[in-house]
């Protein structure tokens, strides 16, 4: 009989479906669509409890039944400025009712300036600064429950670093001035979350002094964009490299890799794509007559396997935030097409807020 903590002095828990036994009951329900779970939550305490096990989201990642869900930190107008974050809730069974961000529990301590990285059901939130002191700190939130957790501190404090996950560990560069023995040695670290411990990561002397404002992953290999320069660093090979200058011209700003292929918006507002291996950018097409163009305040992620775009519009002393999730195929020339696959109004804040950080979560 299922059970999400049973001790000795405990009645043993009535069977989750009457009738079923619990394995049987398990499958069904870890089946059900997350837009799904509050009403389920509501029919029984026994559904409630399993809905908030590990148990039940082991079982939903053996069926393959997970589903990404999107998560958003934003930064409200306000002295403050405690960094505020939300899911998604994506209401897939009823195309009348709206898809919305609902909050979460927030973080403990709030970071300007951090990184971000995701592995498994994790989110890392890594470093950052208070009161303009980089912090060494990293705080996990794990997205199954909505609970934070300290993780691992880095050998030194870093603001504005570039963080990336490689083969399930979590690589961080800059956010430092290496003008310290310390701060030269760690100016790339790497954490293996089975070890739990952060170890430093070679790196050349002349790219040190770079400060990084975007990351991304193609091919085991982390892109790292700076100020004046990028640079690439293949995990598997130990081997630094300078960005190439297509790449280097061409990214300016938040962006997203889906399917080995490099998204973020141009200086015109427009969405187009960067083929990592190839070496060009291409506009994706389709999309002007459904979407703003993107001049500020917007920023995107990769959802499962989807193209997840938010925006900002301003209305009085408000700011509506807008998400359209995009399905993109290529053709034999390489072009990309883009479509609206849903688009809505998932979040009303007061005008001086800001996005900081979007991500997909497989729960």
């Amino acid at each position: 009989m299922w059970s999400s903590s049973a001790t000795d002095s405990e009645q043993p828990s009535p069977n989750l479906i009457p009738s079923l036994p619990d394995d049987v009951a398990l499958n069904c329900l870890a089946r059900v669509p997350r837009s799904q779970h509050l009403s389920l939550s509501l029919v029984s305490k026994p559904f409630r409890s399993l809905l908030s096990s590990s148990v039940f989201f082991n079982v939903r990642s053996l069926l393959q039944c997970r589903e990404h869900v999107l998560y958003l930190a934003l930064r409200p107008h306000g002295p403050d400025g405690h960094l505020l974050w939300f899911s998604l809730h994506r209401n897939t069974l009823s195309s009348s009712r709206p898809n919305l961000l609902v909050p979460i529990t927030p973080m403990p301590t709030s970071y300007a300036g951090s990184a971000y990285a995701v592995i498994g059901y994790n989110i890392y939130v890594i470093g950052g600064s208070i009161d303009n002191i980089p912090s060494p700190h990293v705080w996990i939130l794990d997205c199954r429950f909505n609970t934070w957790q300290p993780g691992p501190s880095m050998s030194v404090g870093r603001e504005f670093a570039a963080a990336a996950v490689v083969d399930g560990k979590i690589y961080v560069m800059g956010g430092c001035v290496a003008d310290t023995w310390a701060r030269s040695t760690n100016w790339a670290e790497v954490l293996d979350p089975a070890k739990g411990k952060w170890d430093p990561v070679p790196s050349p002397v002349d790219f040190r002094w770079k400060w990084m404002h975007a990351c991304a992953v193609v091919d085991g290999k982390v892109h790292a964009m700076a100020d004046r320069g990028g640079v690439v660093y293949d995990t598997r090979n130990e081997v630094w490299e300078s960005v190439g200058i297509e790449l280097d011209l061409g990214w300016k700003g938040r962006a997203s890799v889906v399917n080995d292929v490099l998204y973020c918006y141009d200086y015109l507002g427009n969405i187009k794509g960067f083929y990592m291996k190839k070496g060009f950018w291409k506009d994706v097409r389709g999309l002007k007559k459904d979407l703003p163009k993107f001049l500020c305040g917007a920023t995107m992620c990769d959802v499962g396997g989807k193209l997840h775009v938010l925006w900002e519009e301003k209305i009085g002393k408000e700011i509506h935030i807008w998400c359209a999730g995009i399905e993109v195929t290529k053709n034999e020339e390489d072009e990309l097409w883009g479509k609206i696959a849903w688009s809505d109004k998932v979040l009303t804040v007061n005008k001086g807020s800001s996005m900081v950080y979007c991500t997909g979560v497989p729960l």
